[in-house]
């Protein structure tokens, strides 16, 4: 028995590792390869640390998944013990809308091919129920109206938004305030990729980078709005390029990256919570405070400042590396998507200033009206004529 076992048991010691762990080990290797991370003439234990530095690490974020739940939950009771009877006191209640009639082949239409039906759909579905073209299509208008989120809900959504940018803008100037590079960017390279790491900048970056991550965890019941897409991408882009700093130790200009984006989304969802309370002096005032303010940050600021500063000043200490490319590659699709929302919110001031015809939260993010039917908009308009005024009427009367 022993002669049979011990030809297997050197089988067993000699056989080599897994095919995968040696495929693990390869990627790994490729993953934290120096070149892509750092500069030619930096290695990763020049990132020691030491009595007088602390560096930081990769492992640093895995502090961010526990942040992100901790902040769910902060989150859960904000709107549900200072959101919700905030709602209250402001009289702030979600319409009364007409429930949809039960039927099974209108919803599983619904559910599996199209909200919005054509009406070539729209005919054959007549065909299929037995009911008028104008009963499907009524049916379709309330059946989406269930599935929009209630104004309330939007009012803590906005709430507990607003009182994180201002409390993260807080904390973001706290951090900074006294720093060089603020004043001076050409500071931002000094002795890199060599800089000690601060525990404010520990806090303000796990801070952020929960937030983010909370954000990407909640989508599924957050209110989902037209540029939901472009939101996704923001978050995503945004989650990279702060754990790609992080990691390659862009520390100090990540900072300023996140100090220049919570300043004007204080203003903008701030505006939404006035809005939704039908404060609208507040709202509008807040909402030309944001636009104003965006344009600057986001289109002068970031670009000119921001961008020029991670894209001219560092080959004055090194030459171009993956690392130095990739952070500026995700720095401009950022900047595409501001491009692109501020296409969006200067339709909407063109509009605030000569038609004046912005309902609900347009303004901010263009969600749908909550009743788009035929009769409720030729409502509105026998009211507007009736009254004299029409849509610049309404404007005035916010």
């Amino acid at each position: 028995m022993d002669c049979l076992q011990s030809p297997l048991l050197k089988l067993v010691k000699t056989t080599p590792p897994p095919a995968k762990s040696a495929m693990f080990q390869t990627v790994g290797e490729w993953l934290w390869w120096e070149r892509l991370w750092l500069p030619g003439n930096v290695s990763w234990s020049d990132l020691e640390d030491s009595n007088d530095r602390i560096y930081a690490k990769a492992s640093h974020l895995y502090a961010t998944v526990p942040c992100a739940l901790c902040l769910l939950l902060v989150r859960y009771t904000f709107e549900r013990y200072f959101a919700t009877p905030l709602a209250n006191a402001w009289g702030i209640k979600d319409k009364v809308r007409l429930t949809a009639e039960q039927n099974p082949i209108l919803e599983k239409y619904f559910c599996s091919q199209a909200r919005n039906p054509s009406q070539f759909d729209v005919r054959s579905l007549s065909k299929k129920t037995g009911w008028s073209e104008r009963r499907v299509e009524i049916w379709f208008r309330r059946r989406r109206n269930q599935e929009r989120p209630g104004l309330r809900k939007r009012f803590c959504e906005a709430s507990w938004r607003c009182g994180f940018y201002l409390f993260a803008f807080c904390g973001g100037i706290v951090a900074l305030y006294d720093k060089p590079w603020l004043y001076n960017l050409k500071e931002v390279w000094a002795e890199f990729p060599k800089q000690s790491m601060l525990p404010s900048q520990y806090w303000y970056y796990h801070l952020e980078m929960g937030f983010y991550l909370s954000l990407l965890l909640s989508l599924t019941f957050d209110v989902k709005r037209k540029d939901f897409k472009e939101q996704v991408i923001h978050h995503i882009a945004t989650m990279t390029l702060l754990g790609f700093s992080w990691v390659s130790n862009y520390i100090r200009i990540g900072t300023l990256v996140m100090a220049v984006h919570d300043s004007s989304d204080i203003l903008l969802e701030g505006a939404k919570v006035f809005n939704y309370a039908k404060r609208y002096q507040i709202s509008n005032a807040m909402f030309v405070a944001f636009t104003a303010l965006f344009m600057v940050t986001r289109l002068v600021i970031f670009p000119f400042w921001l961008i020029h500063c991670t894209w001219v000043y560092p080959l004055d200490r090194f030459e171009p590396f993956f690392g130095y490319y990739f952070f500026n590659f995700m720095l401009m699709v950022l900047q595409i998507l501001h491009i692109y929302w501020a296409f969006l919110i200067s339709r909407m001031v063109y509009k605030f200033i000569f038609s004046t015809h912005l309902e609900g939260d347009v303004r901010s993010d263009e969600e749908e009206e909550e009743e788009d039917s035929d009769s409720t908009k030729d409502k509105k308009h026998k009211l507007s004529h009736m009254n004299g005024s029409g849509a610049r009427g309404r404007a005035n009367g916010h």
